[in-house]
């Protein structure tokens, strides 16, 4: 609960709340930094953890591909019964029980070596998307962290507003009953804090909506996220060049993923050529088994064997299979091959656009604290010219609204820049937890 609608609540009802505060009956929020509300929403996030499980369980499926060079070990138990009848030898029933130990080794087999290979290749895939999702995750908390923050910020400026049209409406009302006014003024003020009112009750519902994300986020309720520190400091932007940001894209996890892809595509290309070629197998096999005869002499034994061997297979015709399996990977490869262009040249762009952006952040910061301070003393300059005559009541409404707005303003462009900043690591492939403790620093202790 917001202290705005706290204070709305009739005297007896805040002290129950209070004490229920007291007592534990409900929890108190207490304020977090960025920090600790990122800390919170990678062992939260759903989003985050499936693509962690997913991550861990493709180590999983690369060491069950690389069991194609491990020997294959097996036993194998068998016993039965036969009757039979000939008029030659007579009726005649047996047994027998056989057990056997049976073993293979792959010598050489291409194809088995390149699936080993892809494999491999699989697991740094799922790294990268791993390293996406948490790069998505932070930049994410940021951005319900600081939405937050420019949420309270402008439902602080709308009620600054309201309360300061409120005492100009009051001041109108004075002015109007002793006759220094006329009525024109009454109504403007009454119009002007009506909207105001109307806009306070909309940031009041934004910034419910706005905490409610933020509480989902992080899984828990009545999160409060701590304010900037002041006087508020934006960092500078390091390389201050697009082109150094852009020379770093080639690390980015998208770009890599891509790159890996095709590799991958490469790889299943010599896989589809390796069907042309042999294979080499060692197999060996020990049985021992008890055979026995009841009919028409009771005869028993034990039997063994054993055997080992090397078999080489040489595909001679497949029905053009192999040979459309090569043309048809090859275009698969050249497919992967426009998708890593395609993927450096969409990081590069993202980035160059974020680069621009923070730039612009800042030179946007930069005019509106000027505009906050020129509106401050245009403020008051209409409201000294409106006490001596030479200014109407619409001219101080105006002028109150003009720097109410310009401070709403200012503080989310400062929100702004710091997640755009993000946002450029993000795009450049670059974005570490390491950077949003940075940000963190700049949160009120």
């Amino acid at each position: 609960m917001s202290a705005v609608s706290l204070t709305r609540l009739p005297k007896p009802s805040r002290l129950m709340l209070a004490c229920a505060v007291l007592f534990g009956a409900v929890p108190f929020a207490q304020a977090q930094s960025l920090a600790e509300l990122y800390d919170t929403a990678r062992g939260y996030d759903a989003t985050y953890l499936a693509a962690k499980a997913l991550a861990e369980s493709t180590q999983s499926r690369a060491d069950q591909v690389h069991a194609l060079r491990r020997p294959k070990v097996q036993a194998q138990l068998q016993a039965g019964r036969s009757d039979s009848e000939s008029p030659a030898s007579g009726d005649s029933t047996g047994t027998s029980t056989t057990g056997e130990l049976s073993a293979s080794q792959t010598l050489f087999n291409r194809a088995n070596d390149k699936s080993i290979d892809q494999a491999d290749l699989g697991v740094e895939v799922s790294r990268a998307d791993l390293e996406t999702a948490e790069q998505e995750l932070i930049v994410r908390v940021a951005q319900t962290y600081f939405d937050v923050l420019a949420a309270q910020d402008a439902l602080a400026t709308a009620q600054a507003n309201k309360n300061g049209i409120a005492e100009q409406l009051a001041s109108a009302k004075r002015n109007f009953e002793v006759g220094t006014a006329t009525i024109t003024d009454t109504r403007e003020a009454q119009a002007r804090f009506d909207l105001a009112r109307a806009q306070e009750i909309a940031a009041d519902n934004d910034l419910r909506t706005k905490r409610i994300a933020l509480d989902q986020l992080v899984g828990r309720d009545g999160v409060t996220p701590k304010p900037l520190a002041t006087p508020v400091a934006l960092p500078a932007t390091a390389p201050d060049n697009v082109e150094a940001w852009v020379s770093q894209t080639d690390t980015a996890p998208t770009v890599r993923r891509a790159q890996l892809g095709y590799d991958i595509a490469k790889l299943e290309t010599e896989k589809a050529r390796a069907g042309h070629l042999p294979t080499v197998d060692l197999a060996g096999s020990y049985s021992r088994g008890h055979a026995s005869i009841t009919k028409p002499v009771d005869v028993s034994g034990r039997t063994t064997g054993s055997n080992i061997g090397v078999t080489m297979t040489v595909p001679l015709f497949a029905g053009f299979a192999i040979q459309n399996r090569v043309k048809e990977t090859l275009q698969l490869e050249e497919q992967s091959r426009n998708l890593l262009d395609s993927a450096r040249r969409g990081t590069a762009q993202a980035t160059r656009q974020a680069f621009f952006g923070v730039q612009s952040g800042q030179a946007q910061v930069t005019a509106l604290e000027a505009a906050e301070s020129s509106s401050q003393l245009a403020l008051e300059a209409t409201q000294l010219g409106y006490k001596v005559g030479v200014r109407v009541n619409l001219d101080v409404l105006n002028a109150q609204t003009q720097l109410f707005n310009a401070r709403r303003d200012l503080a989310k462009a400062r929100y702004d820049v710091l997640v755009n900043s993000l946002k450029l690591r993000q795009a450049a492939g670059q974005l570490k937890p390491d950077d949003l403790r940075a940000l963190n620093a700049l949160i009120a202790p």
